[in-house]
């Protein structure tokens, strides 16, 4: 996949500095100990990211303008536009000072599928549903995961104990949604925000795309709810386990029981809660390999 990021020639800027930078500073006025004064508070940015193929508009999501080559492949591949990065012929990054395009261009062999499903949307902050056009689709099954890892209780609280450390962008704002990759025994892998939760999923799933990461090796940790389509971008890339710090809904537990996905949710320093297939959390540390 050839890759290339362009600006428009708005205004003039060094050319390392972004057009949309990723966290601004605000002047708000503050009202603390029964008075007023001036304050200065750091903020993500909220822009649009527009997506399109092959010349076609197909979404626009507002989200946090960083890792944007990420959000490109991991969309594409979440929502079954592409099975792998392999089929995205080239990618820009075409930043304005109104938003950015994520500009794709597919290859022969998926541009005709593209074509018939091309609808446009603009989705509100981390719309989990882009693209959707009938009740089938939105509700499609996610390909069963095999069980082919075993995580501990120490993995998962290890995991995280070190997301929040790691989490950069929140640390300052206090403000976006976090996901993370955690492979045993290395650890947290890969790490990316956002201001939509479906945004930073959709991140990690394109960070651990490009650099072929498999998803079957680890699990992935959440800073938010869990509803059904974080589960089905998570099984898109035959993720085991999700792990995330919120409740999940109804239908996101009935879609990971079916596709054979452990979730865990309400996880917080002092545990959490398995709703299905605990069989791949054991006591022992470590990972361990298992047939099937």
């Amino acid at each position: 996949m050839k890759r290339s990021r362009a600006r428009a020639a708005v205004l003039p800027k060094r050319p390392s500095e972004p057009v949309i930078a990723p966290i601004r500073s605000a002047e708000p006025q503050v009202w603390r100990g029964g008075r007023l004064s001036a304050g200065t508070r750091l903020i993500p940015e909220e822009t649009a990211v527009a997506f399109t193929y092959n010349g076609s508009s197909y979404a626009v999501m507002m989200a946090t303008p960083q890792d944007l080559e990420d959000f490109a492949v991991g969309f594409s591949v979440s929502e079954r536009i592409v099975a792998s990065p392999d089929e995205i012929e080239s990618l820009e990054v075409i930043e304005q000072e109104i938003g950015v395009e994520l500009r794709m261009r597919l290859v022969e062999s998926r541009a005709g599928s593209f074509q018939e499903r091309r609808r446009f949307l603009a989705g509100p902050t981390g719309c989990g549903l882009c693209g959707i056009e009938s009740l089938e689709e939105a509700m499609r099954p996610p390909a069963p995961i095999a069980r082919q890892a075993d995580f501990t209780a120490d993995d998962i609280m290890r995991a995280l104990h070190t997301l929040d450390s790691l989490q950069s962008m929140n640390a300052q704002t206090r403000a976006v949604h976090g996901a993370a990759f955690y492979m045993p025994p290395q650890g947290l892998v890969a790490v990316r925000e956002d201001v939509g939760r479906h945004n930073a999923l959709d991140k990690l799933v394109g960070k651990l795309a490009r650099t072929g990461l498999s998803g079957a090796r680890g699990f992935a940790v959440v800073t938010s709810r869990l509803s059904v389509e974080m589960i089905q971008k998570a099984a898109s890339i035959a993720i085991p386990m999700i792990v995330a710090v919120s409740a999940p809904t109804a239908l996101a537990i009935r879609t990971a029981e079916a596709a054979g996905m452990t979730l865990v949710a309400v996880a917080r320093h002092d545990g959490f809660e398995i709703f299905t297939h605990p069989q791949r959390i054991r006591e022992e540390r470590g990972l361990h390999v298992v047939a099937g």
